[in-house]
């Protein structure tokens, strides 16, 4: 679905999912309307137009997730939208521009808002409402991961755990482009075979489970530069000890919730390092600004030459928000995303 499809006049009320306390998003969260204001100085009124439900929404409407804005507060962390009106010292973008959030936190589940320019960036109008709406943190989080810790060339091999997420099929996607192998260990299961034959359409060389990686790729590969880690516990001990000397595991997540498990012997005679990598806090840095717009501009341009595939995700309109949240919440297969 493309911006110009989405740009015809209609008449609606402006609304906005908002929540005062924390809790069950399906409970807490209450549908409001208010009165659109204009931009002042600085400010950009923005009309949304899509934006994903994403864990990281739900986990901070429940209040167990370390962001966690002023109340009340609007949910949604990413999203898109065309900008509607400008303030008079705002020289960076204009009327039609589409745009995302520069960070997380503005509030994206709402129809429209006024924002301070700076807390959105514009991006190509030609890209479809479901990748800008979500270019902000799967694609984003999977292209600092493979860039910032360990230097790679075409040839090497990195190893992930929950390699079906939308982050893992980023990664798989990224690889490819730039030539680096990948063994992708996901979770056991009865269509096992689909699953290997979805994500090697993706461009993934090896699909095991952890018994498989223990079986058949201990000792396999000597290159192995760098583990990415979104479910911690044994799986996270498995694929640091996988690592080559000076390699580097980092976790993202911890889907098991279990502690991060490393073995001592790769730690003490190989010098691997353990880090941790949280895709909000790195908007915030000034000096990765000039960063933020070359990666987006990159995965842009990737996306519309056909090298980036986005999820798919099921649509609801800011009305049927509790069926959204609740289906978020339960079906981890189906993506929720409100289009406003």
């Amino acid at each position: 679905m493309r911006l110009p499809l989405l740009q015809f006049s209609r008449a609606f009320s402006a609304k906005k999912l908002v929540y005062s306390q924390y809790g069950d998003p399906a409970k807490v969260i209450k549908l409001e309307e208010f009165e659109e204001t204009k931009p002042g100085n600085s400010e950009v009124a923005v009309r949304w137009l899509a934006a994903p439900v994403n864990p990281a929404d739900i986990n901070q409407i429940q209040g167990v997730y370390p962001l966690k804005p002023p109340m009340p507060a609007v949910g949604g962390n990413e999203g898109c939208g065309v900008v509607t009106a400008v303030g008079s010292g705002v020289n960076n973008m204009e009327v039609g521009s589409l745009v995302i959030p520069s960070h997380a936190g503005i509030g994206t589940w709402r129809t429209s808002g006024v924002h301070a320019a700076a807390d959105v960036d514009a991006v190509d109008k030609d890209l479809p409402l479901d990748f800008a709406a979500t270019l902000q943190v799967n694609p984003s989080t999977a292209y600092r991961m493979l860039k910032d810790f360990v230097d790679l060339k075409p040839g090497d091999v990195i190893v992930q755990n929950g390699a079906n997420s939308a982050v893992g099929r980023y990664v798989i996607q990224l690889c490819r482009m730039w030539k680096v192998k990948t063994i992708n260990v996901v979770r056991a299961r009865p269509d096992l075979s689909l699953l290997e034959t979805d994500l090697k359409g993706l461009g993934a060389d090896y699909v095991v489970t952890e018994e498989q990686l223990l079986k058949e790729f201990r000792g396999k590969f000597k290159n192995i530069k760098l583990a990415l880690n979104c479910v911690g516990g044994r799986s996270g001990l498995l694929l640091s000890s996988l690592l080559a000397a000076k390699g580097c595991i980092v976790t993202y997540g911890a889907m098991s919730k279990q502690p991060l498990q490393l073995p001592a012997g790769p730690l003490i005679f190989k010098d691997i390092r353990a880090v941790g990598f949280w895709m909000s806090p790195w908007y915030l840095v000034p000096e990765n600004t000039p960063k933020r717009k070359e990666m987006h501009q990159e995965l842009s341009e990737m996306y519309k030459r056909g090298e980036l595939k986005c999820p798919l995700f099921a649509k609801n309109s800011i009305d049927n928000y509790e069926n959204a949240l609740n289906t978020a919440q339960t079906d981890f297969h189906a993506k929720q995303m409100f289009l406003f």
